[in-house]
């Protein structure tokens, strides 16, 4: 009897310092995606260090006299924490004893440093603060960089960097289409815009807060865009999921230049989770050829019959498909299904980018408030967003825009030929 106890002592021993060491390594990834938003600036530090021991040993550019030149650069690498990262090293050459002079801050930074939490956590406050200059200070120091010896030249520029993430004028963006969808961190959701702009490139407009995806929350939060610049004068197609207070929020700023396209994958889904297992297949695959149809009208007919045959089955599933039904069709009204339903008949193009955001944030095991889930959120979006590729049919975003305008003046001149024969 002894001897089982001891067992299960030692199996809970065991588990629970495998707990232990789960959650630090939890806790050490969650950080190193933090420091790894903050490798740009670290790098212009690493740059002014180098530079500043390079006018140390040879003076000025284009100086005369010394023994000691410049002799080029080669490519390195230096660690910015315990991340190994490129870097352009200038060189410098003694031409008296023809040889290599080394950099000592280039020595000193070719060895893995250890991050000191409280560096960090001073980088991401000032941020979160919007207190830019005070937050550059602390980047050097964060990746083991004497910030003494980094130059006030280097704080204006990585402070106004700082800033540019944080409050950029979206006026010079020319945006047809808009992504809406939301994360959840704990029970708190951040729900994020995604912009397309006429060229087909994707931008990150930016995000909120809030507990549910209410009218009056997606209302403020596009007006909050707004008063940052964004143009939403011409028509846009918005891509969402089919929440109601998305839709109402949209509504209520956009009016009828709200061009809303629902996602059919949602839509398809919702249907079939009301049907017992041996109908979820075969109605999926229905619903999918559906929807792949080229036309409004032959995506039409072929969903009605899919709604005759559900009458039969499920009535919440029918519901469920009369739901928004004609906006999963906005693409095949518009006639540019073929050309870009790829892009648009769903929103993967914003649950891509919330996959990205997970990589960064999903292994933080406790979120202790909003300030800390924001700061988080603003740093993985920046790091993000230049990776993010052109969508697909970029070519036709022009005409998807003179498409809308003309959806936009159909639907308005059928609404007075109604009132008039009412």
């Amino acid at each position: 009897m002894a001897k089982v106890i001891g067992k299960k002592i030692g199996i809970n021993e065991k588990a629970k310092k495998a707990m232990i060491e789960l959650e630090r390594d939890m806790k050490s990834e969650s950080r190193w995606a933090a420091i790894q938003a903050l490798i740009p600036l670290g790098l212009k530090a690493v740059e002014e260090e180098l530079q500043r021991e390079i006018i140390e040993l040879v003076g000025e550019r284009y100086s005369r006299g010394g023994e000691v030149k410049r002799w080029g650069e080669n490519p390195g690498s230096v660690f910015l924490g315990d991340q190994k990262v490129s870097v352009m090293v200038p060189r410098a050459r003694n031409l008296r004893t023809n040889t290599e002079v080394q950099l000592r801050s280039y020595e000193g930074l070719q060895s893995p440093q250890l991050v000191d939490d409280m560096a960090l956590s001073r980088v991401i406050h000032g941020m979160s603060q919007r207190n830019y200059e005070k937050a550059a200070v602390h980047v050097p120091e964060t990746f083991g960089i004497k910030k003494t010896s980094v130059c006030r030249r280097f704080i204006r520029a990585s402070a106004k960097k700082l800033q540019e993430f944080t409050e950029r004028d979206l006026s010079s963006h020319d945006i047809v289409a808009i992504f809406i969808d939301g994360k959840w961190f704990a029970e708190n959701e951040i729900v994020i815009a995604l912009g397309v702009t006429i060229e087909g490139a994707k931008v990150l407009l930016g995000f909120v807060e809030t507990g549910t995806e209410n009218q009056s929350v997606c209302r403020e939060f596009l007006r909050s865009l707004m008063d940052r610049g964004l143009n939403l004068e011409s028509e846009i197609l918005f891509i969402v999921d089919g929440g109601k207070g998305l839709y109402k929020g949209i509504k209520d700023i956009m009016g009828g230049k709200a061009v809303i396209q629902r996602c059919q994958w949602h839509k398809r889904e919702n249907v079939v989770s009301y049907l017992d297992k041996k109908h979820q297949d075969p109605f999926r695959k229905k619903l999918q050829s559906a929807y792949q149809q080229t036309t409004y009208e032959k995506a039409k007919k072929r969903l009605q019959a899919i709604r005759r045959e559900l009458q039969l089955i499920n009535q919440s599933a029918v519901s469920s498909l009369d739901e928004g039904f004609e906006e999963t069709l906005t693409l095949h009204k518009l006639g540019l299904f073929v050309e870009l339903g790829e892009s648009f008949k769903t929103t993967n193009c914003i649950e891509n980018v919330n996959r990205q955001l997970g990589a960064h944030t999903d292994r933080v095991d406790r979120w202790q408030n909003s300030n800390q889930r924001q700061r988080w959120v603003a740093t993985a979006m920046m790091e993000i967003e230049p990776r993010l590729r052109t969508v697909k049919g970029h070519k036709f975003l022009k005409e998807l825009r003179i498409s809308m305008k003309k959806l936009n003046q159909k639907e308005i001149q059928t609404t007075v030929e109604l009132k008039r024969a009412s």
